[in-house]
């Protein structure tokens, strides 16, 4: 069973079981643009920024919810609706995983359902490449399913640009170079990047893009060592029991 379609069962049995289902409940995702979605970072490279990527933010009672997609779009509605989508669309899979983070937010089951601000995402990649060197130890390698400049910089900086291999789906990205590293095309270079790593980080959004249930199945195949990091799976990680990385993200 897909990790989305088993994800919104969970789901199902939560919102069923806190009354939710029947009530007229509206669950609005609108557009943010760049600075209401992460302020202003001295750098600007992130995707968000180069309108790479869009953040939508589902409103829930007093509770917010984001999720990173390619096909944003503003959606109202109730929770039953949103359950009942056909799962065929980055679009309808980003607003159900909005949907899953501002719930559970409400819920005070997660907490890191917003998007951390300002210069936090510099500090994040170095904590989190801080963690992987305390709890892995000296890896021969990394890999990055993701382009994400911050953490691609701070793995460099921590275990050297040769010990780093990093992959995208944006056709603008891969074939460039980033402080070294060649971006590789995800389609066909992540059995690889996974087969040769020692830890793998891999950006929340693949649930939304649908790519992360092949790559969890490459995990297991290999008995790879992972995590995923944002706030984007922050709901998925708590129903799924997946890995997650995210010091930085806020409460919404």
């Amino acid at each position: 069973m897909p990790v989305i379609i088993e994800a919104r069962e969970k789901f199902e049995e939560l919102v069923a079981e806190n009354n939710l289902s029947t009530e007229n409940i509206k669950i609005t995702a609108e557009g943010l643009d760049p600075e209401e979605a992460i302020g202003h970072p001295e750098r600007q490279d992130f995707p968000l920024l180069q309108g790479e990527e869009v953040m939508i933010e589902a409103k829930f009672k007093n509770s917010r919810g984001q999720a990173f997609t390619d096909q944003p779009g503003e959606y109202e509605g109730t929770l039953e609706e949103i359950l009942s989508f056909d799962l065929d669309s980055s679009y309808r899979r980003a607003l159900l995983v909005a949907a899953i983070n501002v719930v559970l937010r409400d819920l005070d089951l997660i907490e890191k359902t917003v998007h951390c601000r300002d210069d936090d995402m510099e500090d994040c990649a170095e904590e989190i490449m801080a963690w992987i060197k305390t709890n892995h130890g000296e890896l021969q390698t990394i890999g990055l399913i993701g382009f994400q400049p911050a953490f691609l910089e701070a793995a460099a900086k921590t275990f050297g640009s040769n010990n780093i291999l990093v992959t995208d789906l944006n056709q603008d990205r891969i074939g460039g170079s980033d402080y070294g590293i060649e971006v590789r095309n995800g389609e066909k270079f992540n059995r690889r990047l996974i087969k040769k790593s020692g830890f793998v980080l891999v950006t929340g959004s693949t649930m939304i893009n649908g790519s992360a249930g092949k790559l969890l199945e490459l995990f297991a195949e290999q008995n790879k060592d992972f995590a995923f990091y944002g706030n984007t799976i922050t709901g998925l990680a708590y129903l799924m029991d997946l890995p997650q990385l995210c010091f930085y993200g806020r409460r919404g």
